[in-house]
């Protein structure tokens, strides 16, 4: 079916976002909304914008009138009932749009689509008291609607397969990229998005690292455009918890979901985020006023010991991966630094580990050396834009000290690519996987566990995580990129050591990562 006209139920900025790109596409668009007066100031405001969009020469001013000409107010909802498709985007509220589906039966013709733009509730329990629940569907769009080039067409139990081609059909005219899903919790996105926040929220509770530090090792290292705790704020406390909350209850409590008692204390306590001016961060007039945090005192005192002369410093390697290896001993040997080539380390050499999924002190034990001159470095994140190191609780001061001037003070070293540039570095306390291997490779599996369950196929997964949540890769691209044997080896450990089952290894990974092959490898029978 060829889209000609739609309705926009509800004109807030959700809806006027979906009416923008409709009638640039040349669809004539009907504007309604229950509240007097809403649906005109809607239009206004829209008209404004793409005005000064016009001015700044982003398209011309034909461009503009023929966009304008598409968008028409109407104060009476009976005038929709000629229209080809409904995109409802009022209030999330089950018995409202219940109501509101309802009544649009009662206007439309039989051939009329009617989509939700749900974020959150059902496509079957919104249509589950239509006659018609055939011809209703999910139809979710993300804010800012225009620059958001993704949108979830999402089936109900009920809904014919016409529906859904008409409205993936009617995304790409729309110029945006429509991916299937089935109606589960969070759908796609929402769901998909779980893993960043959630496991970070876990390891600022263990007392890991600061959340300035886990931003700057998630931003810098591990290449997300917003660290987790500057997207919380940014998003909203009151909205994002809820949203936790939600997801958690309906997968009746999977531990995957698990949220973190420390935003429900701060929704409590209204530290919502930018929004009210205090979340983790501090804000004044929108600007987050960013904090120091200073290295602890024993290490100012051993590092400024050892200071920038690390000619003296002997280096053992004991590494998981041997490209690993490689890469290290090319820096310290570009970087003139002494290596310690023995079967185990001389008393006097720092004990560097490149390890994945465990903690410095079983690490240790694993490689047989002392735990005093252990500090471990994570390997899976950029080293040439940021290094994280790991002592072990009883590293010595001054093995932390080399460690960290070694891999925070390097200039013009093979890991810095010509540049003269110092790279940060951070160090964490013990952690039973670091901060961006617990968090990069839970995006990984709770992105494979979508795919297992079917609830989307694994482009369409990896394309919507990327799209909707800005990621450096989506979730099934990334572990292919890292490898999924080394992923399924971080969780594998992580699990063995802690025993809780959010990170037991999704079967999609495992099978994959055993057979060597790409993640995105459905089976040959199978179809999401």
């Amino acid at each position: 079916m060829t889209v000609n006209s739609l309705a926009i139920i509800g004109t807030g900025i959700m809806g006027m976002g979906i009416a923008q790109i409709a009638a640039q596409a040349g669809i004539q668009v009907l504007l309604f909304d229950a509240k007097a007066g809403a649906a005109a100031q809607g239009r206004r405001a829209l008209q404004a914008t793409l005005e000064k969009l016009a001015a700044k020469g982003k398209f011309t001013n034909e461009q503009l009138q023929s966009t304008l000409s598409n968008l028409n107010v109407i104060e009476d909802i009976a005038k929709i009932a000629n229209v080809d498709v409904v995109i409802e985007a009022i209030i999330e509220n089950l018995e409202i749009k219940q109501q509101l589906f309802k009544q649009l039966e009662s206007i439309v013709t039989a051939e009329t689509i009617l989509a939700t733009n749900t974020s959150s509730l059902a496509v079957t329990a919104i249509a589950s008291d239509c006659q018609h629940p055939e011809r209703v569907a999910g139809f979710h769009f993300f804010n800012p609607v225009p620059l958001m080039k993704i949108v979830e067409v999402i089936p109900g139990l009920s809904t014919k397969s016409s529906v859904v081609e008409t409205l993936t059909d009617l995304a790409k005219r729309m110029g945006h990229l429509g991916v299937v899903a089935k109606d589960t919790p969070g759908f796609i996105v929402n769901h998909g998005g779980r893993a960043y926040s959630t496991e970070a929220l876990k390891i600022l509770g263990e007392g890991i690292a600061s959340f300035e530090d886990i931003d700057r090792i998630l931003r810098d290292g591990a290449g997300f455009r917003m660290g987790p705790f500057e997207l919380l704020d940014l998003t909203g406390i009151d909205v994002s918890h809820p949203v936790m909350e939600s997801i958690y209850n309906q997968y009746y409590f999977e531990p995957r979901y698990r949220p973190h008692p420390l935003t429900r204390q701060m929704l409590e306590g209204k530290k919502l985020g930018r929004k009210v001016g205090e979340g983790f961060y501090h804000y004044e007039n929108g600007q987050k006023i960013t904090a120091d945090t200073p290295q602890q005192s024993a290490l100012e005192t051993s590092v400024s010991k050892v200071g920038s002369d690390v000619s003296n410093v002997t280096v053992w390697i004991g590494a998981d991966l041997a490209e690993d290896k490689k890469q290290l001993v090319a820096y310290l040997n570009a970087n003139n630094i002494n290596i310690d080539d023995n079967d185990k380390p001389n008393p006097d050499s720092l004990a560097l580990l490149a390890i994945y999924g465990e903690d410095t002190t079983n690490a240790a034990i694993r490689y047989q050396v002392n735990p005093k001159q252990a500090v471990a470095i994570d390997m899976l994140t950029d080293l040439s834009k940021h290094r994280t190191l790991m002592p072990s609780i009883v590293t010595e001061d001054n093995f932390v000290a080399q460690a960290y001037a070694l891999f925070s003070k390097s200039s013009n070293s093979h890991l810095n690519e010509g540049s003269d540039t110092a790279i940060d570095a951070t160090l964490i306390a013990e952690s039973t996987g670091f901060v961006a291997q617990r968090v990069v490779t839970m995006v990984i599996n709770l992105g494979c566990d979508m795919a297992m369950q079917g609830i989307a196929t694994p482009e369409d997964i990896d394309n919507a995580v990327k799209l909707g949540l800005g990621y450096p890769y989506g979730p099934i691209s990334w572990g292919d990129e890292l490898g999924a044997k080394r992923i399924l080896l971080i969780l594998e450990r992580i699990y063995g050591l802690t025993g809780d089952p959010r990170y037991r290894p999704s079967p999609w990974l495992q099978r994959r990562a055993k057979l060597g092959i790409s993640l995105f490898t459905q089976q040959s029978n199978y179809r999401c």
